[in-house]
């Protein structure tokens, strides 16, 4: 029996059926015939669900990951995130994406691939850019500087990486995609440690000038 929602907008459908497309693309690929089993599942209008995916691969791989956005969203509210330490933040919220497409690992395989294509490069880094920028928005970031470039860079690059663990990770709980992470994480740590020493302002580096100056003229 079809569904219908007056009020969906074709984004809100988009992200309804791209569960189930995930689900049908184990079997069938990213591909036509996935939307019209998920529609088939979902009851929605199968015409409808092929027009609304009509950009083909890139675009049934975008609500996927615009569903991820919001489970994450919803499993982690500001109020919880807020009582956390940043490493906690990031870490959890990476889990909590892995948590949303969990059990749907040779749809995912698949859609790193499609995503690794050359045609597909310029808008899979696109998305990439934005799971982490949703990533650090939950987590509280307000840098309006570099540092909002450098952190989402580098957290993409980490949670690409850590989904390609995760695809073919058959540990008991995921435990190699998670002391993956932790790793991962604890690097990005000791590099925002540095960089914070490193960009500390004149005042606070050693000046042999101003430490001879004190012991000619100590402080009063």
């Amino acid at each position: 029996m079809t569904e219908t929602r007056p009020e969906e907008t074709l984004d809100d459908l988009r992200i309804r059926l791209a569960p189930a497309i995930a689900d049908a693309a184990a079997f069938d690929g990213w591909s036509k015939a996935a939307v019209a089993n998920a529609a088939q599942a979902c009851g929605v209008d199968p015409a409808l669900a092929a027009f609304a995916f009509r950009d083909g691969q890139m675009a049934m791989i975008s609500a996927w990951i615009d569903h991820v956005d919001l489970a994450m969203a919803e499993a982690l509210p500001a109020a919880t995130l807020a009582a956390m330490p940043i490493r906690a933040r990031i870490r959890d919220l990476v889990l909590a994406r892995l948590d949303a497409v969990a059990g749907r690992e040779e749809a995912l395989s698949r859609a790193l691939a499609i995503m690794a294509m050359p045609s597909n490069i310029a808008a899979s880094t696109r998305l990439g850019w934005r799971s982490a920028d949703r990533m650090w928005r939950l987590a509280g970031d307000t840098a309006t500087d570099y540092n909002h470039y450098t952190k989402r860079a580098i957290l993409g690059g980490i949670y690409a990486a850590t989904l390609r663990v995760f695809a073919t990770d058959s540990s008991e709980g995921k435990a190699e995609t998670r002391a993956f992470l932790d790793r991962r994480i604890d690097g990005i740590m000791r590099f925002e440690k540095a960089k914070a020493q490193l960009l500390r302002g004149p005042e606070h580096h050693f000046s042999l000038t101003r430490l001879l100056g004190r012991i000619r003229y100590p402080a009063r």
